[in-house]
């Protein structure tokens, strides 16, 4: 199998090496870069790098065929089990101990298929995504209709566009939407503080909507200008875990979600880390939302939901749900 890298009219093909030292972007060359929620780095360089103004994969994603689930899938978190660690969180919220939380479950099937290509081709008509992609190394299939922007770098200027309150429709937005992304909005301020120059952060959009498949999100802007003695490492130091997928304050949420997660490896893996490319002075990277990664026949896929004070939690583990439902029955049909 050819082992390449592809997002919406960028393709890379022609495997050279693969890395885990974010020194090694630093070159010059095409880079993908897929890093877990936990921080596992894996940076792979592509020797064949060509862009299609039309955005299509090249004919080669759509001749690939697609072996559907052998089995159901499993939520490592139950209804019930989900509702109620909503509610531990909002106990968590009235100690003082975190102000926000992403709370998410992992859903698990099995495949006989080898990689993702033939999802990504259902995915490209089924679940348009601004950061639809596809990536085949050695050990890992992702196909990722991500619609987050995590980094966006054009030679010192960097951006990022956290999501944070989802909704059936544009207008059915709550309070509680508004309000947890001004604090994520907050949160990614303070990330790019510790990389960018005083005084070159700022917001150039605040709420906007967002409409796709299936639902509507809330998105802002928030950009900066890096130091010139940044390096990438001290880059994704900063920014990882993403804020909108992790809580606030940042280090007290992370401890919580491992402790209610309850995940079978301890482990988000790819889902909610970051996935894209690196090039020189310039790089695009998602946040691993939308996202099916399949290892030795096991396929799975994340969904999740933000938790306030103002949480109910049916409504959350009715968030999940919606998330996952439509990229679900595009890979279940046959």
């Amino acid at each position: 199998m050819e082992f390449g890298f592809y997002r919406n009219g960028l393709w890379a093909r022609d495997l050279v090496e693969i890395s885990d030292d974010p020194a090694s972007i630093g070159d010059g060359n095409f880079w993908a870069v897929l890093i877990t929620y936990e921080g596992k780095m894996t940076f792979a360089r592509f020797a064949d790098v060509e862009r299609n103004s039309e955005g299509s994969f090249f004919g080669f994603a759509d001749t690939q065929p697609w072996q559907h689930p052998t089995s159901s899938w499993q939520s490592s978190l139950s209804r019930e089990e989900y509702v109620e660690a909503v509610a531990q969180v909002r106990s968590a919220i009235a100690r003082g101990e975190v102000y926000q939380i992403n709370l998410c479950r992992t859903l698990t099937t099995s495949t006989e298929s080898t990689n993702l290509l033939g999802v990504m081709s259902r995915l490209r008509r089924g679940n348009p995504a601004p950061y639809l992609t596809s990536l085949e190394l050695p050990e890992i299939s992702i196909a990722s209709a991500s619609p987050e922007l995590l980094l966006k770098r054009e030679g010192s200027l960097i951006t990022s566009s956290p999501i944070k309150g989802t909704a059936k429709n544009p207008d059915e937005f709550l309070e509680k939407d508004r309000a947890e992304n001004v604090m994520i909005v907050d949160l990614v301020r303070h990330d790019f503080g510790s990389i960018c120059t005083t005084g070159s952060i700022h917001v150039p959009r605040l709420l906007g909507v967002e409409e796709h498949p299936g639902l509507a999100h809330l998105v802002s802007d928030i950009q900066g200008t890096l130091r010139s003695d940044i390096s990438w490492g001290e880059i994704f130091s900063a920014i990882l875990p993403a804020g909108s997928i992790s809580g606030a304050p940042k280090s007290s949420a992370i401890d919580l979600i491992a402790k209610l997660e309850k995940l079978e490896d301890g482990e988000r893996g790819p889902y909610c880390g970051a996935i894209g490319w690196v090039h020189g002075a310039r790089a695009e990277l998602a946040v691993g939302i939308r996202t099916f990664w399949l290892q030795s026949g096991t396929l799975k896929f994340g969904t999740g939901a933000g938790i306030t004070w103002g949480s109910d939690p049916e409504l959350e583990w009715a968030e999940t749900e919606l998330k996952a439902s439509r990229l679900l029955s595009i890979v279940n049909h046959r």
